[in-house]
């Protein structure tokens, strides 16, 4: 068996390429980073570290790396090959991945099983999402490559921290992981991965995990940097700034509950859960990294303004996300570009004006007037 998995970076190599590899895949990553792809070859076997209680090491062997920027025919070939696809390269990046599989798809054995794809990516749904960008750059010729390929989207969740100077190709992790996916696309055939667990219904999975654990480790971020705090797990050391973190993780838990029955204790008890993988010490885990990017993470169907624009919509309590988003407006960091961005629209824009643009709320929906508050107790700071 053999899977293609594109990204080789820190999750590519220490999460998804890991249980693909426990699953007896062999293993062939795709990334465009020539000394990563170099490093790799270089090698036949790196080590996972798992850091915290109950962490244990585990080697990986039996893989490879391709450049796909130089030779991009023979990531086509390799698809064309696969019994499995993955993706870990961020949501915006899948574009440039459909090419390949487009490609591979094309020259895929019509009689073979059915090409099986699942992007692992910090976004709802992603795999539809690789899907249509598949479907839309096939044209025409999409009746004919439809059957070579079945698509489950997928929720995964593992934190994988900056890593130590010096580690080579290994990487370190936490123990903890969760990788859910939607069993319906593949029937009677699912993938051999595992520690995955695959599920009828993936939408609660999901935003489970993008309303707690994102939402959560973004608000510890933006709150530490805000009160000048260097690390995830020492921010969370601070009972204060912990409380604003647990208020907002109250409020998306609530969501959850209205929005899918989800039960109030297990979903306490999940917080707690993720809390406590935040406050691993043994993850050198900054504020700064944690925190990049903020205008995406501020964007409409991200982890703030997503459920608290829904929460707002059924009448639920948003003040404690609204003021996550508050301190996420006062993330500065030069060597950020969209931090650096950020702050500059805010000195140029007008509060209603850049409430719209960066979130994407229309100034009559039940939120807007909260953000727009917050964008403009931010300027007020900047202007004094």
């Amino acid at each position: 068996m053999k899977a293609v998995h594109f990204g080789a970076g820190n999750i590519g190599r220490g999460f998804v390429g890991l249980l693909l590899h426990e699953g007896g895949y062999e293993l062939v990553f795709s990334d465009v980073a020539a000394p990563l792809v170099d490093a790799i070859n270089h090698v036949s076997r790196y080590t996972v570290h798992e850091v915290g209680e109950g962490g244990r090491d585990t080697v990986v062997t039996g893989f490879r790396a391709i450049n796909s920027a130089e030779h991009p025919e023979l990531v086509v070939e390799e698809i064309a090959g696969a019994n499995v696809v993955t993706t870990a390269v961020g949501p915006t990046i899948l574009k440039f991945v459909a090419p390949h599989i487009v490609g591979g798809l094309a020259l895929r054995d019509p009689s073979s099983p059915p090409l099986q794809i699942m992007a692992c990516e910090n976004a709802i749904n992603a795999t539809d999402l690789l899907r249509d960008e598949i479907k839309a750059l096939a044209g025409d010729a999409w009746d004919a490559l439809a059957s070579r390929a079945v698509f489950a989207n997928t929720a995964v969740d593992r934190i994988v921290p900056g890593q130590p100077e010096g580690g080579g190709v290994d990487v370190t992790v936490e123990p903890f992981f969760e990788w859910a996916i939607e069993r319906p696309p593949f029937g009677d055939d699912p993938p051999r991965i595992p520690g995955a667990h695959f599920v009828d219904d993936l939408e609660p999975y999901i935003e489970r995990k993008l309303f707690t654990v994102n939402t959560g480790h973004a608000a510890t971020a933006y709150f530490g940097a805000q009160a000048g705090i260097e690390g995830i797990a020492q921010a969370l050391s601070d009972p204060a700034l912990a409380a604003r973190v647990e208020a907002a993780l109250e409020e998306t838990s609530a969501l959850l509950e209205a929005k899918h029955g989800l039960d109030a204790e297990s979903l306490a008890a999940y917080r707690a859960t993720i809390l406590s993988r935040f406050r691993n010490t043994a993850l050198p885990d900054t504020v700064w990294r944690v925190g990049r990017q903020p205008l995406r993470k501020l964007s409409r169907h991200e982890r703030f303004v997503g459920p608290a624009a829904e929460a707002a919509e059924r009448g639920l309590g948003v003040d404690a996300l609204v003021a996550a988003m508050g301190a996420a407006l006062a993330f500065d960091d030069t060597e950020d570009a969209q931090s650096v961005d950020l702050q500059r629209m805010l000195r140029e824009q007008d509060a209603a004006g850049f409430t719209a643009s960066v979130t994407g709320l229309e100034p009559e929906h039940p939120l807007f007037p909260k953000v727009q508050a917050v964008v403009a107790a931010r300027q007020a700071e900047l202007a004094g």
